[in-house]
Parts: structure tokens; sequence; C-alpha cells
């Protein structure tokens, strides 16, 4: 069997994976990505249920590795503004674009389309090679380089077999990561108890370009602006983090229930909510890998860490990860280093394990701090948010750090100067 010969093999060719191999497709890297599906390049008519709100740290990285435009030329939907409260309460706290200088807080965009247009990219690289649809079969590290055996993922129309050989073989292939397990990287988690239902609703009332979410006895409720085909801007994406009870019986319960229940739930802030798709439902976990690096391993994205889906924003740390990854390995090439060596991939650990550990605190202390409805507690929390709420420079260091504008951000991340 020819077995063909890579300095990098990324496992998983979804928004995280593919955003790596973008980031190495100027230098001289031969670079193969894995992917068991072959995306679609054709956006649906209908919204996918799934999207990410991408912070201006990703909207950069992106832009980078040019894959805004193509994203930019889809649906998406540039929000202005954010909208938090307490449901039956006083507190609340906004953030507004304009105050903080800037064209926009975030884009809602669909995750079909982000890998869509990465997928575009990397396909037009000529160091860069797709393997689709095949998924990794079996992984054996050595001292100079890793082999992988590669099988084919189309059961209906096998293809052969492949071996690859790689310096460094980097997962980024989900939570449940196939190469984290057989790298034997412990990992921590903990069930949060709750399930997130997602769907696509329209709304009596537009958006207006604005992300809400309200906190609620039974869990969060957020709301993100979606664009629709025609201009339409009364269609939003919705995560309603649930107890697995509550969500099977949202999720099973009729369209005019459910409609019902989720008007109630936002307050009648956007009129009367209408769903627009199927609903999706599915369990919430924080994972955080002990280690984001092994001998000739590397781990990005959700294969590194998991977050509580609190407004979609988990998908920046992963583009963080594949940024900082790149500016790491390139660095390392750089001087002669060998890309796959634990010892120098330790800069890349610390790094991005110090943020993933403090988006991680932050998503739980948000959580606990809002779940129940004890008045006391409720009180607290209230006379906080308006606190927060009417001291500026608190205000605008939180919705810096939600836009990923923080220090320490890889070259690639870094805000682009307009000329």
């Amino acid at each position: 069997m020819n077995i063909q010969s890579f300095d990098l093999a990324i496992v998983g060719g979804g928004m995280v994976g593919l955003a790596l191999a973008c980031a190495l497709s100027d230098s001289d890297l031969r670079v193969a990505v894995i992917e068991g599906k072959t995306p679609s390049l054709t956006p649906s008519e209908q919204p996918d249920i799934r999207v990410s709100a991408l912070s201006q740290a990703s909207k950069n990285i992106l832009t980078r590795l040019n894959a805004w435009s193509a994203i930019e030329a889809g649906r998406h939907q540039p929000y202005l503004a954010m909208k938090v409260w307490d449901s039956d309460s006083f507190g609340k706290i906004a953030f507004d674009a304009e105050q903080l200088r800037s064209d926009s807080l975030g884009t809602i965009v669909e995750n079909s389309h982000i890998q869509a247009a990465l997928w575009q990219q990397a396909s037009q690289c000529a160091n860069i090679t797709l393997f689709h649809p095949y998924h990794c079969a079996n992984v054996a590290i050595g001292d100079k380089e890793a082999w992988l055996t590669l099988k084919s993922s189309d059961d209906s129309n096998p293809q052969p077999e492949k071996s690859l050989t790689a310096k460094l073989v980097v997962g980024a292939d989900g939570a449940n990561s196939w190469v984290r397990n057989k790298a034997d990287i412990p990992l921590t988690s903990w069930d949060y108890g709750h399930h997130a239902l997602v769907a696509t609703v329209e709304t009596d009332l537009d958006h207006d370009q604005t992300a809400r979410q309200v906190f609620l006895p039974a869990g969060p409720l957020a709301f993100l602006p979606l664009a629709g085909n025609h201009g339409e801007t009364n269609l939003s994406s919705i995560v309603w983090s649930l107890s697995p009870e509550l969500a099977s019986e949202l999720l099973h319960c009729d369209e005019v229930e459910f409609n019902r229940r989720l008007t109630t739930a936002l307050d009648n802030r956007l009129g009367y909510c209408q769903v627009r798709s199927a609903r999706g439902v599915f369990p919430l976990k924080m994972r955080y890998a002990r280690s984001f690096a092994a001998q000739r391993i590397a781990l990005v994205g959700d294969a590194a860490h998991t977050i509580h889906p609190l407004a979609g924003l988990g998908v920046n740390l992963g583009f963080l990860d594949a940024a900082a990854l790149a500016q790491t390995i390139l660095d390392n090439q750089s001087k002669g280093k060998d890309i796959g060596e634990l010892a120098n991939l330790r800069h890349y650990e610390r790094w991005r394990k110090a943020d993933a550990t403090q988006m991680i605190a932050g998503m739980e202390g948000f959580k606990r701090l809002f779940a129940g409805s004890n008045p006391v507690k409720k009180l607290v929390r209230d006379i906080g948010l308006v606190a927060v709420d009417k001291i500026g420079p608190v205000k605008e260091l939180l919705v810096r750090h939600a836009m990923g504008l923080t220090d320490n951000l890889p070259e690639l991340a870094q805000p682009i100067i307009k000329k």
C-alpha cells in the first residue's frame, strides 16, 4: 500500500479543523484534512438550526484566511446590540456597538455556511489535501512521526483504505474526540443537568439586529437574530437551556403549544413567536482535556474544551485555538524545530489553556448565578446587573471580552487596520 507523507494530519474537517489548515496555506507544510462527511457547498433554503455568534476576533481570523467574503455573500446577520434581563424582575443590562465605536458586536452565521466557506478555501490550496469521506481507523505514535490508517466512511460507495504519516496529528474531531481517546488524554467533565433546545423561529416584530437573552428559573433562553433569504428581519435562532424532562416535553409538544410557551418565556418582547424549523435537543456537558498536547498530538476546539452555549460563543474559542496552534507551528518550523515534539507544543498548550479555563469559569459562574428563583439570590444578581449596566468601564470590559478583543491574541485574530 502506498503511504503518503504529511507534516500535519488534521482529523476533523469542521469549522476549526479547516481554519487551522487554511492558516497554514501560505507555508510549505504538507497538510492533510480527514473528514467523515463531505459538506454541502450549496446553502439550504431554510436556515440551519445550529448557528454561531462569531466574535470580532473570529471575523478577523476568517478575513485573513480569505473565507469571510464567502460568508458575507451568504446569509449572515451582524448584531448591533445585546439585551440581557432576569425574568419577572428589574435586573437588566444592555450593550451597544455604537457606544464601543464598533460596527457590530458580532455576527450570527449558520455553522454549515462557515464550514462551506472554509472548505472551498482549503480545496484551492496546493499544500492541503482533503480526504473525504474518510475516518481514522488506527493511529500509532512513533519517535519521529505518527502513522494513520484511513477507511472510507461511505458504505454505499466505499473507497480504498489509505495510509498516512505525519509529524503532528491534530484532533479537531469534536467533543467525543477519537484522537483524544486514542492518545489517552484524561478528560475533566461535568453534566450541566440541562439540554439545549434549538430551532429557528419567526416573530411578529423585527429583531432589530439585537441579540436577546432572558434568564428564567428553568434556564437561560437566547434569541440570536438571523438573516432571511429575502431580507427578512424577523427570524431568530433560539438556544433554550432546559432540564432534560422539560426539553423533551417542548420537543414533542405540538407547535401551537410550543409557540405559546416560547412567546411567554420571552416576555412577549418580540410579539408572537412561531417555530419555522424542526426542533433539536442535545445534552449539555462541560469538557476540558487535562492536556491540550501530547507527543505528536495537539487538540483544538471541542476536542479540547466545550462550554455552556449561553449565546453560541463556543466556536470562537476554537478559532483562537486554530490561530494559536498555526502560529506555534510556523514559529517552530522557522526555528528548525520538530513541530510534533511535545516540548515544542507546550507554549500552545499554556496559551490556550489559560483562555479556555477563564471562559469555562465565566460560563459556569453565569449559569450558577442565574439558576433558580431564590428571592435573595435574585435580588443580589439583579442589583449586580443594574450596577454593571451603569459602570461604563466595567461594562466595556465585559463586552470587549465577548467580542474576543482580549490581550495576547494570536496574530490572525488581532484587529485589522483599515487603510
